[in-house]
């Protein structure tokens, strides 16, 4: 069993803003969750995807994608679903390049004909694009951390379908490198992934601040590879799966949306 994290940077309680006595006693103009001791500010910020920046999938969604995926195969649903949760693995860490290679694994896992092969890319296509869609406020903190002078990056445990579909999706252009596992070869907590990701913005791990809602022991992973940590409540609710999900007692914020004013009074009390 691997142990929370001893010490963290950031204070280690969980707030929401404006509730309790913590934020009767401090200045609007510093959240209640923004660092209580002078520090130097992170000048870039890599953020989880999935539960993060888009909401994490639940059950009720993972089905409905397997009943698109039996449908392009012919087969029933079960069987569609089984593969797919089966398959997490070989989709995420490199074992398959390209959204063609999961369709053919797919196929061959659950006995399918291969002549659904083009039929079965398009639907994982199309669910990427979706997975992919944004919420307007998100966007406005991505522009407005930019705007305060962060470099952005991102950093997931991701399948090939996602990475194709990343360069068309409205979060791309607010990102300065991003750091798929299918194309890194491994996934979290792999040190190797934040290595990369550092290597792409140029940065000093020290400058970093990492934030996701803590799948794959990403948090406690980035803390080991030099930067501070933040976890965020997960994007689309507790009901959201995640993998490798760890314990964190390291500090919370309810939403990405507010980091933005993290940042912006960061080491200023």
């Amino acid at each position: 069993m691997r142990c929370p994290p001893t010490s963290t940077d950031l204070a280690t309680s969980e707030l929401s803003p404006g509730t309790g006595a913590a934020c009767d006693a401090v200045p609007a103009a510093y959240p209640p969750w923004a660092p209580t001791v002078v520090e130097s500010r992170p000048t870039a910020v890599i953020l989880d995807l999935f539960g993060t920046l888009v909401s994490a999938p639940d059950s009720s969604e993972r089905s409905a994608a397997s009943a698109q995926l039996a449908w392009a195969m012919r087969l029933p649903m079960a069987i569609a679903e089984a593969a797919l949760c089966g398959s997490w693995q070989p989709r995420h860490d490199g074992q398959l390049r390209s959204s063609t290679a999961v369709a053919t694994h797919l196929i061959e896992r659950c006995g399918a004909s291969a002549a659904c092969t083009n039929e079965v890319e398009a639907v994982l296509a199309r669910l990427a694009r979706q997975r992919l869609q944004a919420d307007r406020t998100l966007l406005q903190a991505l522009k407005e951390l930019r705007q305060g002078g962060s470099r952005l990056a991102v950093l997931s445990d991701a399948s090939p379908d996602i990475a194709e579909a990343w360069d068309r999706s409205e979060l791309a252009s607010h990102f300065d490198a991003v750091v798929f596992s299918c194309r890194a070869g491994a996934v979290k907590p792999d040190r190797r992934l934040f290595q990369r990701v550092l290597g792409k913005l140029a940065a000093e791990s020290g400058q970093v601040l990492y934030c996701g809602d803590g799948g794959g022991d990403e948090l406690a992973g980035a803390e080991r590879a030099g930067m501070r940590a933040l976890r965020v409540a997960r994007r689309g609710g507790p009901d959201g799966l995640a993998f490798g999900e760890a314990h964190w007692s390291g500090r919370t914020i309810p939403a990405v949306e507010l980091l933005p004013s993290l940042l912006g009074g960061w080491g200023a009390r």
